[in-house]
């Protein structure tokens, strides 16, 4: 049965990563290539070999990746380095093998791109959420955070995109509205990612400082059929004893669980915050 299970995982993760392949591949050939725009990352670099020599970019984002791929190994760990290995390996045969069948668009350069940045998107937030990712510059993203803790991930892939980007436009394009497109692009792709891997799961957060905690937490439970959670808690000027009734609700219970805390307690003091993601009982498991 353990077999069973292990063999049907493999099974979805090659299918994913044939289903991301095909978008990626799509997006970088079909699209980005003969727009004449810089991407960022290893396949921005490949893309600009390509230009500059004619090696086919999948072969060239793989071979960029395998010297990159060995000296991260040990940032990494093995399980998530053999994933990785094999998402490359797919998206690379995909972008040189498949997207060629398929027409190439020539249409308006803008279009290009955010049809560059969705594609591209949704395929490595497809790869992302297996657990794998198809290497390179997010091997090095990773390792760099890693040995450096202390420096944000989203900083340092910006850092690196960036230059990707620059380099891409010095050497090739060599004009404003391609670092333009390139730049809507990179932003479009960043975005769909974290909306595909955390948009799903967010909420808000609700906190009511408040003398009648347990009445509000009763009408939660009643009207909203949302859990609550109260803290002990005392004013730092008054000293007074409070109760601080914690609750993760839905964007649209919000206005409603503000309306119904200030007709209960007028004096109460509410704090609502973003929720980047939510998980649990009423929300994503």
């Amino acid at each position: 049965m353990k077999d069973q299970g292990r063999s049907r995982e493999i099974l979805m993760d090659v299918a994913v990563d044939v289903a991301a392949g095909a978008l990626i591949g799509a997006g970088i050939y079909n699209f980005a290539l003969y727009g004449d725009f810089p991407v960022a990352g290893f396949t921005g670099i490949a893309v600009i070999l390509f230009h500059l020599t004619g090696l086919p970019i999948g072969a060239g984002t793989l071979l960029l990746n395998v010297p990159v791929a060995f000296l991260c190994f040990r940032f990494l760990g093995k399980g998530f380095f053999l994933k990785s290995v094999r998402s490359m390996l797919i998206v690379s045969a995909l972008t040189d093998w498949v997207a060629p069948l398929f027409p190439v668009y020539s249409g308006e350069r803008i279009l290009a791109a955010v049809c560059t940045g969705v594609l591209c998107g949704i395929g490595y937030a497809l790869i992302f959420l297996r657990g794998s990712s198809t290497g390179g510059q997010d091997f090095i993203s990773l390792s760099l955070q890693k040995w450096k803790p202390h420096m944000a991930l989203g900083t340092i892939m910006m850092i690196l995109d960036g230059a990707v980007i620059l380099l891409g436009s010095l050497l090739v394009f060599r004009d404003m509205d391609g670092l333009i497109c390139g730049g809507i692009v990179t932003w479009l792709l960043a975005g769909i990612v974290n909306q595909v891997l955390y948009g799903s799961g967010r909420g808000r957060l609700m906190l009511v400082i408040t003398e009648k905690g347990g009445s509000i937490a009763e009408m939660v439970g009643q009207k909203f059929h949302r859990g609550t959670t109260i803290l002990e808690g005392k004013g730092g000027y008054s000293g007074l004893d409070k109760e601080v009734v914690v609750c993760a609700c839905g964007r649209k219970e919000i206005h409603g669980l503000k309306q119904m805390v200030r007709q209960m307690d007028p004096e109460a003091f509410t704090i609502i915050l973003e929720s980047g993601e939510v998980m649990g009982e009423g929300f994503q498991k």
